[in-house]
């Protein structure tokens, strides 16, 4: 305010008093050239019109979406409010808090067209909104320039700058999705959906028909974006991608998506291309639910159902999960894809293909049967050591891979490959050495015959009941799925049914045994439930277990408590106990020869029978005791033995030792 003025700028532009080398501030005279400029430009108000290239883009858009003469007139003026800084500084001068009505009076005069057309052209539901072009800031009063919130700078810049084709600009907000690296034989777990999911979308993009929208989802590195170029290319349309990241290469946030979707709706609506939204978390669980905040597609919810009944381009979205999803939207989605990992079969062809030059058949069928293992974990791992093949050794590459695979598994939140190790059965496992009330070769030859049942095993930890789950399921020459009944509860309402949905479904796929550990913390009696949600959970689960053709196997500690209804399900309940004398005296033997020690004389076998309560898992825990504690002979084999029972109920009072 050197001179006098708000603006020295723009009082300079004009010439007003004071702001030359002569003359004083002088309000009265800087009012009345005010004026006279004013008049001179009404006179040639007519003959005023947007400078190029903006004139000529501006009527690409009016043919390309279908924008009239207001509101092809409000975008011009937005844009050049956006692009020059002394018309956004004079615009300032005509309000701090321009409320809606002050809003489209001030535009009316400004652009002299009716109040009534210019609000009707910004309304909520006019096609500049609708396309994401141009929309309002309706929550506060503001400056003009501030009220008019256009879709992005980078597409002022170009309407200004460039007279190109439409979909330029856009660039930078939608990218062209680029080939994809699979084939639809990458995908025979979700075969039977695509094989009606395909035709339909034919018939979608050959009919032209509006709303159609398809939900992927899964755990991240399954391939959901693989698939959608994949369709993409099968249907022979382009496929554009929503970016994620703004003009400056920062992450974008949900609203600033969503109006590119809404401007790439209507760009591309005479066209045959489909468009790509990923990470639809920015949009649908964007909130901040501890709270009470909405997510960004919630606080929109009428926009957003629209969009998924009317869009007029079939549109992906893609996301890790959809528990946070409002259901009001899901339903509205044409189609919902859960992608999850690939089945033990496909995972162990990926790895041959991917890294077959490096791993050994029994490396392949070992990283096959971790359950997390996603092919981009795969992929990306074979990726790195492939570019290192001849600086190190098979075996270095062997080692390094496995181990990024892990490491990834882990970072991801996933127990890693090493458990498998810890699950593997022992060398020379026998199911003599169980004490059960039921003959388990015969079981296994029994389900061989009919390869499907439901058995409930039951006893106490240790005597062999996860064990013998294993080598059933290597009788049988099918995978293990094995889930703990706490892995199946869900915070969210419905979550906990749609999980055993999916263990279960997973297992068809996989043709594999399923088991589910620890099933009393979650078959319990319903008449001991407290909340709706356990009840309905035992429903599922029961269910479930009515329609699953292959072989259920529900292990629990104690039998006591489960749903009499689910315990009528089973087909057989065994019993396994602590083990008998001759099975502890063999056992001892096995394990003395496994771990290097001399084999005992016949003699320590009146100590043996002194412990009571002795189970194989005891063995197993001294096995994996001897690895940093080495047991160097019998005696200490037996007293750690020993040690095991005494912690145990009901034989906590047994002394440690043979006297």
């Amino acid at each position: 305010m050197e001179h006098g003025y708000d603006n020295d700028e723009i009082a300079t532009l004009f010439a007003l008093p004071g702001t030359g080398l002569e003359g004083e501030y002088d309000p009265g005279s800087a009012r009345k050239l005010l004026q006279q400029c004013h008049l001179k430009a009404e006179e040639y108000s007519e003959e005023l019109v947007f400078p190029q290239p903006l004139s000529e883009n501006l009527q690409k858009l009016t043919h390309l979406v279908g924008l009239n003469e207001t509101e092809c007139q409000l975008l011009g003026f937005a844009v050049m409010l956006n692009q020059n800084r002394l018309l956004n500084d004079a615009s300032d001068c005509l309000g701090t808090e321009l409320s809606m009505l002050k809003l489209t009076y001030t535009l009316a005069v400004l652009l002299d067209v009716p109040q009534q057309a210019v609000q009707e052209a910004l309304s909520s539901r006019a096609l500049l909104a609708e396309s994401g072009l141009l929309t309002i800031e309706r929550d506060f009063k503001n400056v003009l320039s501030s009220k008019l919130e256009i879709l992005s700078s980078s597409f002022s810049d170009r309407l200004m700058s460039e007279s190109t084709s439409p979909v330029d600009w856009l660039r930078d907000m939608i990218v062209p999705s680029p080939a994809p690296n699979l084939t639809l034989s990458n995908y025979p777990h979700i075969q039977d959906q695509l094989d009606f999911l395909l035709p339909y979308l034919q018939q979608a993009v050959r009919d032209k028909r509006h709303g159609v929208n398809v939900f992927v989802y899964g755990v991240p590195g399954t391939g959901k974006t693989q698939l959608t170029r994949l369709l993409a290319e099968h249907l022979a349309c382009p496929l554009y991608e929503v970016a994620s990241e703004d003009d400056d290469g920062d992450p974008a946030d949900g609203e600033q998506r969503l109006s590119t979707l809404r401007a790439a709706q209507a760009f591309f609506k005479n066209t045959d291309a489909l468009l790509l939204f990923d990470e639809v978390e920015d949009v649908f669980n964007d909130g901040d639910g501890y709270f009470g905040g909405k997510s960004t597609a919630q606080t929109r919810k009428a926009w957003m159902n629209r969009v998924l009944e009317g869009n007029p381009i079939p549109t992906f979205w893609l996301g890790n999960r959809i528990d946070s999803v409002d259901p009001a939207f899901i339903r509205r989605f044409d189609w919902v894809i859960e992608l999850p990992v690939p089945p033990k079969a496909q995972r162990e062809r990926i790895l041959r293909h991917s890294c077959g030059s490096v791993l050994t058949d029994q490396a392949i069928k070992r990283l096959a049967s971790c359950e997390e293992l996603a092919p981009a974990v795969i992929t990306r791992a074979a990726q790195v050591i492939g570019s290192l093949q001849d600086r190190f050794s098979t075996e270095q590459l062997s080692s390094a891979l496995q181990q990024m695979m892990n490491k990834t598994l882990i970072a991801q939140g996933y127990a890693g490959l090493n458990q498998d190790d810890a699950q593997r059965l022992p060398d020379g496992y026998d199911p003599g050495l169980i004490n059960c009330d039921a003959d388990l070769l015969w079981i296994a030859e029994g389900i061989k015959r009919h390869s499907s049942a439901r058995l409930c095993l039951f006893g106490p930890p240790g005597t062999g009941k996860s064990a013998y789950s294993r080598w059933l399921a290597e009788q049988l020459e099918k995978p293990l799925h094995i889930k703990r009944g706490a892995d199946l509860f869900s915070k969210w309402v419905g979550g906990t049914e749609k999980n055993i949905a999916r263990v279960f479904q997973e297992a068809k796929e996989d043709s594999a045994v399923l088991l589910i550990d620890e099933v009393d913390s979650f078959l319990q009696d319903r008449n001991r439930s407290q909340h709706a949600w356990e009840i309905t959970g035992v429903n599922e689960m029961l269910a479930r277990m009515e329609t699953y053709n292959g072989v259920f196997i529900a292990s629990t500690n104690r039998l006591e408590g489960i749903d009499s209804a689910a315990l009528r399900r089973f087909d057989l309940k065994v019993k396994f106990d602590a083990l008998k004398p001759h099975q502890a005296w063999k056992l001892l033997l096995n394990y003395c020869q496994s771990l290097g020690l001399p084999e005992p004389d016949a003699e320590w076998q009146a100590a043996m029978h002194k412990l009571d309560g002795l189970t194989p898992g005891d063995f197993a825990v001294l096995a994996r005791q001897h690895k940093f504690r080495p047991i160097h002979d019998v005696r200490a084999m037996i007293e750690a033995l020993a040690a095991e029972c005494v912690l145990k109920e009901p034989h906590k009072r047994q002394p440690i030792g043979f006297v």
